[in-house]
This record gives structure tokens, sequence and C-alpha cells, in this order.
């Protein structure tokens, strides 16, 4: 496959003066791509021109990914400042984030993290490759004080230059009101599930009021995403009529076109693939070729409000169902 000249590829400025690459190589291999092939490929789109990888711990693959890092250094092919790498601290290490944050730039290989992130607002966990219908019998609903116990660790360690910045994942507006009001250092970057049939246009308005940008995982709808997370009602974007007559028009794959359309609406999607040919094609997409305005509003118009990572596996015992995670009325469900 071509190289892409990674200063072709846009970057978005943060609060804070830094810049990130505008478009990642996610590594969540859902349950069924060893983290071997996982490292391969993170070796291999940096070589291509990726400048931006998202980690995370419960991935089970930073240890190979750090090997394969060691290696784009040992052999020149980058510096570690060229580099973003995002990890993010799990679950069950709530109450042991430094303990967390060491444990995973040890992995790596790395002196510091580009962004750490909180990877969910609660402290359940559960095993991998568990059933939808899998509880935690230890889950609990979202606990403010908890989670600012959580975020000050976060605020320490990003003060003291251990990362660079620091940010938060599958959060709501509810819950980014309390933090807001009651934080040291306010988030970089919420990641969030995007695609053109989940926009969350009221949750991303909210944050870039706040100048947080937006980092967006499923952004092609993850179709590879672990069966429990599927429901019989959920949609496929990329068989979107609209999305494949504007994807016929540039002559690419729908996949593509949910990526530009990302990336025109100022976030920063995170596709995962391990395929030389996908990832390959998902970074020049946003080099080249740009979405018009007709076709960037017909997208939008697309939105289902459909979430497919609905987060069964962290209800807690009273919970009603997957929408006490969301806070859709605007109250965080606190029972």
């Amino acid at each position: 496959m071509g190289k892409i000249n990674p200063t072709l590829v846009p970057k978005i400025r943060l609060y804070n003066g830094i810049e990130i690459p505008t478009i990642g190589l996610g590594t969540f291999g859902s349950d069924h791509i060893s983290a071997t092939q996982i490292a391969e490929a993170v070796y291999d789109a940096v070589k291509i021109g990726y400048r931006h990888i998202d980690c995370a711990a419960v991935y089970a693959n930073e240890k190979e990914i750090g090997e394969a890092l060691k290696r784009l250094f040992d052999e020149g092919i980058v510096k570690r400042e060229d580099l973003w790498i995002t990890s993010k601290v799990w679950n069950d290490r709530h109450t042991d984030v430094r303990g967390a944050f060491e444990e995973t730039i040890s992995h790596l290989g790395l002196d510091y993290l580009d962004l750490y992130l909180v990877h969910w607002p609660f402290p359940n966990s559960h095993d991998v490759g568990v059933s939808v219908d899998s509880r935690d019998p230890k889950a609990v609903p979202y606990i403010h004080q908890d989670f600012m116990n959580t975020w000050g660790v976060m605020e320490d360690l990003y003060q003291k230059g251990s990362c660079k910045s620091i940010g938060t994942s599958n959060m709501t507006i509810p819950k980014y009101k309390l933090l807001l009001r009651d934080c040291r250092v306010k988030p970089m970057i919420n990641e969030m599930e995007l695609h053109p049939h989940f926009q969350q246009p009221d949750f991303v308005a909210y944050l870039v009021k706040n100048d947080i940008r937006v980092i967006g995982f499923c952004p092609i709808g993850s179709p590879a995403r672990p069966e429990r997370d599927k429901l019989p009602t959920d949609t496929v974007p990329i068989q979107d009529p609209t999305l494949i007559k504007i994807a016929q028009a540039h002559g690419v794959h729908p996949a593509v076109i949910c990526i530009k359309w990302s990336v025109q609406q100022g976030q920063i999607p995170i596709p995962f693939s391990v395929k030389p040919a996908k990832y390959t094609k998902n970074l020049q997409s946003v080099t080249e070729d740009p979405l018009s305005d007709e076709e960037m509003a017909a997208i939008r118009a697309l939105d289902k409000n459909n979430r497919f990572i609905k987060g069964q596996v962290f209800l807690w015992p009273t919970a009603k169902d997957w929408h006490d995670l969301w806070d859709e009325d605007g109250h965080i469900t606190t029972n």
C-alpha cells in the first residue's frame, strides 16, 4: 500500500494549545481479533502515515502495541513526539488511577501519554467475552463524588506532565454539568459514539460550547462490534441508501463517506481495522475529495438516534434497562 504524508492530515487544536490529528486508528478488537494482529496493524498503519493511535487497558493488547511502537522507534520510522497515543483507565481501577496509568505506560513502553481518558463514568466491570445478560454484582449507578475522586487523580497526572491532556468517555450532559461545576482542570476531550445514525447533536453542541473536543468511536457503525451490543432494531449506516449514493458519486465505500463526514463535522473519528487496504483508505479519505455542503447536509438528516454501544453489562442490580446509563430524561439515574 502507498504511504500518505501525515502532514496532509488535518489537526484540531485543544484549549490547552496542543494539536491532535483528526483521524486515529482504533485498537479494540471486538473480542475476536488477537492482540498480535492489532499490534501489527498499528505498526503498519504508522508506517503508512497514521500518527494517532487510540488504546485502552481493557483491550488487553497494550503490551503487544508497546512492542510495535518500540520497533517503529528503533527503526527510525517515527519519533515518540511524532505520535499521539491515547489510553484509558478501566472501570475496575477508578480507585487506583495512578497505578493503572503506570501500568499502561509500562506496557506501551512510553514515558507519557498524549491523552488519558476515564473509560466509563462507572466503576462497574465485566470479564472479556461475557454475554449481554452478564452483570457485575457490585455494580453501582453513577456516584458523583466517587467520579470526582477519580477525576482528581487525572488532574494530578495532567498537572505533573505525565499526560499531555485528559478527558472522559461515555458521558452524558447531566454528568458533564456536575463535572464542569466541580473540576480543577476541565477535560480537553470527550470520546463518544458518533456515526450518521447516532449523531448526538445536543451533546456535541454542549461540548463545543465548553471548548471540549470530540473523538467519535464506531464512526462507521461498528458492524463487527460484539454480538452482545446488537439488537434486531439496530440499523446499518453503511447500508443507508443516501450514504451509498454519495459513496458512488465519490467512487468509494460508504464507510469512507462516514469518516469524511465526521472529520468535516469537526470531530475526530477512530475507525478500527486490521486490513491494510481499509485503514489506508480511511486515512487517505481525510486528505482529499471533501464532501460538498449539500452532501454534508444530507448526511446530517440521517440521524436515527440509534445507539449501538448500549452498555448493558454495566447495569447495576436495581437498574431497569440500558437506558438508565444514559440520562435520557436529563437527570442522572441514581437507583
